[in-house]
């Protein structure tokens, strides 16, 4: 009896998956390789945020602007070093061996902090290190998933990849809360590299996946060579010679422009709404908890569907228009109940939305710039927004203190961040016919 039901029960199975989560049966290995390369990697680096921004205290709080310029310096060191072994190593390997140095640097940091908890160089070096390898690694392991699914699978897995995310955002700060009293920082970091060792096999495994599961003839792109080759600063330079990944990289740049304004508003309405710190951590904590939430049902049931039906460019220009009327909400009504609510609409939609949209961007390019573009404009052109917004922020608010003008300028700038991802959707469909 069971070999008879055996067989109906596989095709209820497929017929769920296809039907709740527009995943083939085939497909089903990947994306848990997908969902499992991102929760390791994203639960190690959730662990340790918390004691990057114990790290910036211990720093000194005057000298955090210091730290976001050496962030900055050291991301224009790293990325070059990127290409280059990005241009040297065969693909499959790249990620592992990133992730394998990576995992290296968080076992000096563990004996650094071990041997000498108290150091502040220590502790800089720390908060600095740790804001690029944030950025390195998750662009690194997107690059994987670009060069290893096409435009339509991407439409239908990437953000069920991106679930995993935010799993591993979930988890990791309830692993580093329970486990520091009993392990300390140095132990933390040193779970962190296991994780990230693991996260790097996922991507390995993806690799041979597509190695053993090949595209059709017809959907299937031009072979690529083994290594990429190229110089280390490939990434730089297509960008700036390409309009389709220029148009990229100011989509980032808006981006980071609409977050930073919406960030300098959330300092100012949470100090004036909850003037002790202890209340403050927990309403930064509900509001985290809750943007993971709604991100994980976004992109597990979701974004997938919207993708495969509506196109990309619903993906791309939904929320920053939703974020036009969020900022003219905030002029009319500047409290900290409206806030909460774009806020949370605001991260939870780059999370279900925006960051699977922005990745299937990359599936029509060349490999070499899958891996060398992405990772400068996922970086280098990050955190470059990141600077120049905030200094142009502060900038505006010594003009003017009045909050209604600032938010004004940030609903201008979402509505040119919607422009540019309509533009971008147009264009990816060009590159992809």
């Amino acid at each position: 009896m069971s070999d008879s039901t055996s067989p109906s029960s596989s095709a209820a199975r497929a017929a769920w998956s296809r039907r709740f989560l527009s995943v083939e049966p085939h497909e089903a290995p990947a994306v848990l390789a997908g969902v499992l390369m991102f929760f390791l990697l994203f639960t190690g680096y959730f662990m340790l945020r918390p004691v990057r921004e114990t790290m910036g205290v211990a720093g000194g709080i005057k000298n955090l602007q210091w730290l976001f310029t050496g962030t900055f310096v050291a991301t224009l060191a790293t990325v070059p070093l990127f290409g280059w072994v990005a241009g040297r190593f065969p693909r499959r390997t790249i990620v592992p061996w990133l992730f394998g140095l990576f995992a290296v640097n968080l076992l000096f940091f563990a004996g650094a902090l071990a041997a000498a908890p108290d150091n502040v160089w220590i502790a800089r070096g720390f908060y600095i290190w740790l804001s690029v390898f944030n950025l390195l690694t998750i662009s690194a392991g997107w690059s994987v998933l670009v060069d290893v699914f096409v435009l339509r699978e991407a439409k239908r897995l990437f953000a069920l990849a991106a679930g995993g995310g935010s799993l591993g955002g979930l988890l990791g700060p309830l692993l580093g809360a329970l486990l520091v009293g009993h392990i300390g920082h140095a132990g933390l970091l040193v779970l962190s590299a296991l994780l990230l060792v693991a996260s790097g096999a996922a991507a390995v495994w993806l690799h041979r996946w597509r190695q053993r599961n090949p595209l059709p003839a017809d959907l299937a792109p031009e072979p690529e060579p083994e290594r990429l080759g190229g110089n280390p600063f490939a990434g730089a330079i297509d960008t700036f010679r390409s309009p389709y990944l220029l148009g990229i990289g100011v989509f980032v740049l808006l981006l980071t422009s609409v977050t930073t304004f919406l960030y300098f508003e959330q300092a100012r309405l949470v100090a004036e709404a909850f003037p002790k710190k202890a209340d403050q951590t927990r309403v930064f904590g509900l509001i985290d908890a809750t943007v993971q939430a709604l991100s994980i049902v976004g992109q597990f049931f979701i974004t997938g569907h919207v993708a495969r039906r509506l196109g990309l460019g619903v993906l791309l220009v939904g929320v920053p228009l939703v974020m036009v009327g969020g900022f003219v909400a905030l002029a009319i009504a500047p409290t900290f109940a409206v806030f909460v609510v774009i806020m949370v609409v605001r991260r939870a939609g780059e999370y279900a939305f925006i960051r699977p949209g922005r990745e299937m961007l990359y599936t029509v390019i060349g490999t070499e710039q899958k891996y060398k573009a992405k990772s400068f404009i996922d970086t280098v052109v990050y955190r470059g927004g990141d600077a120049v917004s905030g200094w142009v922020k502060a900038g505006f608010d010594a003009v003017t203190s009045n909050p209604t003008a600032a938010m004004l300028v940030g609903g201008v700038l979402a509505l040119i961040w919607a422009g540019s991802g309509a533009w971008l959707a147009r264009a990816q469909e060009r590159h992809a016919r």
